[in-house]
């Protein structure tokens, strides 16, 4: 980071990837063809990742995909995303998008989560099995009912 910017240069790359996202965007027609290139979108992000990584982005994805089908897969900021009426819900972060420790399955706003004033919105996730598998489909569908 550099105090002239007060970024990283993972967080500068970033922002141009939500950057391009959004000109892709607004050039893609609507229905059945936005859609499929959105999911191509997600599943290349996958694809790009490392090796762990890319294991349990891919577990996530096929699990937030079975238990919310009414969510559409798309990227944000590069990462794949599951987006209700155009916003985002959820989301998930590989651990190698900022040299994290971890992976992150991360909620937004729209996320129908809210339990009394206090509640979390992010996951860590170092592997994904049945237990898991089932924690997140529990989260996801609890988060668009």
């Amino acid at each position: 980071m550099t105090a002239a910017d007060g970024f990283t240069a993972d967080e500068r790359a970033a922002m141009k990837e939500r950057a391009a996202e959004l000109r892709a965007e607004a050039k893609r027609e609507k229905g059945a063809a936005k859609a499929a290139a959105e999911l191509q979108d997600v599943l290349d992000a996958i694809a790009a990742m490392r090796d762990d990584d890319r294991a349990i982005g891919e577990r996530v994805h096929a699990t937030v995909l079975e238990a919310a089908p009414q969510l559409a897969p798309r990227t944000w900021y590069g990462m794949p995303a599951y987006a209700l009426d155009g916003k985002v819900v959820c989301f998930f972060k590989a651990a190698g998008k900022f040299d994290g420790r971890y992976c992150e399955l991360g909620f937004n706003d729209p996320a129908q989560l809210d339990d009394g004033s206090m509640w979390p919105t992010v996951f860590a996730l170092t592997a994904v099995g049945p237990a898991e598998e089932a924690a997140i489909a529990d989260l996801v569908r609890r988060a668009v009912d």
